[in-house]
């Protein structure tokens, strides 16, 4: 429950809002933040949760000419041009300025908690018609998803279009230059290296793109009986030790453009080309997306020469962490399985299996965007929790 408004006063010459809580805890509200929220039919579009307010409007100086508490509910504000705004208290708490409502707001949000893993990894399970049907099962599968970055969702159909239905459940699948889904199979003048019976090094997908997708599903529909092994690695993980056991290379990754390249014909013919950090980091140096593909990687290097051994020393370091056997977890798929992880934090790979002279592995494959996902997980918890 939020607390009651016990008092409320204007500060530095009207440049802030104190509310004191009836709990005995304080915000400060910046009164051009106010301003500019304020929640009048004029200002703001209810229908929409939209501004109306323009900003060429609002005046960042402003001051407020006298400011009252309504009830222990709300606060109400007159501003010099005589426009009245209210403001309800448990929207005014949930917005308060403090770190600690922040951090919580943030959490509310984003839901930034990680659990790193290694070989150690216990892989999560739900089963497929769970999620298709059940809103609790689904809201634990993508709060699984962001918080562990993988689980794998069993009992589904062994024929194409099940992701399909994946992507109905949680909004709609991404499109890409190889389709709104794509078969993972053995393929004469293979267009890409999946689509051969090869050991698949640790990559992420699609960094040749600006906005590589966010969410990777991988649906089993053949197995091969020997060899085809899937293997996963939590690059948020690895990429912390590398940080702490060589912060130089840490930081040439972290900060070199690398070049990657991707030509063909599927879906539609492409010539596509981008450069990506192998480490993306924020504004605290922590890693928020990997971009990592060894086959896709360019011929073409725009640094300087004297950079490039140390970017390799780097890198190599770093695939050695990712292939070491205390961070790497390998499983095999069975018909019916489809994997669902982050494509931004976890590698994956496969081992090598046998061709032969009918498909003997099929996999179906298709990417969200973690907009897509978060937006239903938002959605899931309110209907699951009664959040607003």
């Amino acid at each position: 429950m939020t607390p009651g408004i016990q008092k409320v006063e204007a500060l530095d010459a009207g440049h802030f809002v104190r509310v004191e809580w009836e709990d005995g805890s304080e915000s400060r509200y910046p009164c051009v933040w106010l301003r500019d929220n304020c929640q009048c039919p004029r200002c703001f579009l209810r229908s929409a949760r939209a501004r109306r307010l323009v900003f060429e409007e609002l005046d960042v100086n402003i001051v407020v000419k006298e400011v009252a508490l309504a009830d222990r509910e709300k606060i109400s504000i007159t501003w010099p041009d005589e426009h009245a705004s209210e403001y309800e208290a448990e929207w005014l708490k949930k917005r308060c300025f403090s770190e600690e409502a922040r951090a919580e707001m943030r959490e509310d949000l984003f839901l930034p908690e990680r659990q790193y893993w290694g070989s150690d990894l216990q892989l999560p399970q739900i089963p497929f018609e769970e999620i298709m049907y059940d809103d609790e099962s689904a809201y634990k599968w993508l709060c699984t998803l962001k918080k562990v970055g993988i689980v794998l969702l069993t009992g589904a159909a062994t024929r194409q279009g099940e992701l399909v239905k994946l992507g109905h459940r949680i909004g709609f699948l991404r499109l890409t230059f190889y389709g709104p889904t794509w078969q993972v199979q053995d393929k004469a003048d293979a267009n890409n290296v999946a689509y051969t019976t090869g050991k698949l090094c640790f990559h992420t997908d699609y960094p040749v793109l600006q906005h590589p997708p966010g969410v990777q599903f991988l649906h089993c529909i053949k197995q091969t009986d020997s060899g085809g092994e899937s293997e996963v690695v939590d690059g948020f993980h690895v990429s912390s030790k590398l940080k702490k056991q060589n912060p130089q290379a840490y930081q040439i990754l972290s900060s070199t453009a690398v070049d990657y390249t991707d030509v063909g014909v599927d879906y539609c013919d492409f010539a596509v080309q981008c450069k990506q950090r192998i480490i993306d980091v924020d504004s605290r140096g922590q890693a928020v997306r990997i971009n990592y593909n060894n086959a896709t990687r360019d011929t073409v290097f725009d640094i300087p020469a004297e950079k490039v051994r140390p970017f390799y020393a780097a890198l190599k370091e770093f695939d050695d962490l990712l292939n070491s056997t205390e961070y790497k977890f390998t499983y095999k798929l069975k018909p019916g399985d489809i994997v669902t992880f982050d494509n931004w934090r976890v590698l994956h790979g496969r081992q090598s299996y046998q061709s032969g002279s009918e498909v003997t592995r099929h996999l179906e494959g298709a990417y969200a965007d973690w907009d897509v996902v978060m937006s239903r997980l938002r959605l899931l918890r309110k209907r699951v929790l009664n959040k607003d």
